[in-house]
């Protein structure tokens, strides 16, 4: 896999996702729920937020993809998750995890623990989060142990590497890091993408939204592909709107217009490299 095969492939992507408006529902994080859903419209996709038992499990079956993002956990979340990635297991939908403050409370470490017998095709996560994960999965990473601050994380990109290929060997699927770069892997292949803006720290909800992207892209492509189309998005339209924003609230809606508007072919060309 060269650079000039991985950019058609995400040009193709977007303009698959575009023409095809796929349905990807969620249960996310209630605190970004809403840019969540914004940015997959954006993108081309359609978009559910669920947060019931039996609504998760119909849309499980309904949906082309899935997203899970544990940023905000409810009792409820206890029956809900097992019940709708056991559906997806069945009905053979793919799906994303955001594994937000892993390590935070019982209820959120044991689900995250259960999702190990039906693991998602892709994860999505913080360089900590990454870690944390592939720890709790015993995964041989090699990397330290890696610590979260509430939502924020204490490591490099560079120093998840190691936990992010192994996780995506294990998922056979892809991992996403996110931070001052990004890295994508599908455990054999890893990437590194350039862009984005200062100012994604500075909104609530910019990594989840990210995940939710990603579910859009899945439904049209490869675990690999979908997580690095979505990164290049973000990492274009994050660019681009940071040379209109004022600040954080306009950055925020120069954002979603620069994901809306941005082309398959700009997308494909964002910078990145094999790494």
């Amino acid at each position: 896999m060269d650079c000039e095969s991985i950019q058609r492939e995400i040009a193709a992507t977007v303009r698959r996702t575009k023409e095809d408006c796929p349905f990807v529902p969620s249960i996310t994080n209630s605190v970004t729920m809403e840019l969540v859903a914004n940015a997959q419209l954006a993108a081309g996709g359609s978009a559910a937020m669920v947060y019931l038992p039996d609504e998760g499990e119909g849309v499980a079956a309904a949906g082309e993809s899935f997203y899970i993002n544990l940023g905000t956990v409810m009792p409820f979340y206890a029956e809900t998750l097992p019940r709708t990635v056991r559906a997806l297991h069945e009905h053979r939908r793919r799906w994303v995890l955001g594994p937000v403050a892993i390590g935070i409370g019982s209820l959120r470490t044991e689900l995250l623990r259960c999702f190990r017998a039906m693991p998602p095709a892709v994860v999505r996560g913080n360089a900590s989060e990454i870690i944390a994960l592939a720890n709790l999965w015993g995964l041989d990473t090699g990397a330290a142990k890696g610590g979260v601050r509430g939502v924020d994380a204490t490591d490099s990109v560079g120093a998840a590497r190691s936990a992010a290929e192994a996780l995506a060997s294990f998922i056979d699927g892809a991992v996403v890091v996110s931070g001052e770069w990004d890295l994508v892997t599908d455990g054999t292949v890893t990437v590194r993408s350039e862009g984005g803006s200062p100012l994604f720290t500075k909104i609530t909800g910019a990594g989840c939204s990210l995940g939710g992207v990603t579910a859009v892209y899945l439904a049209e492509a490869s675990p690999f592909i979908a997580a690095l189309t979505a990164v290049q998005a973000y990492n274009l339209a994050g660019t681009r709107a940071q040379r209109e924003a004022k600040g954080p609230g306009s950055f925020r809606a120069a954002f979603l217009d620069a994901l809306y508007r941005a082309k398959p072919g700009a997308i494909a060309e964002n910078p990145f490299a094999l790494i």
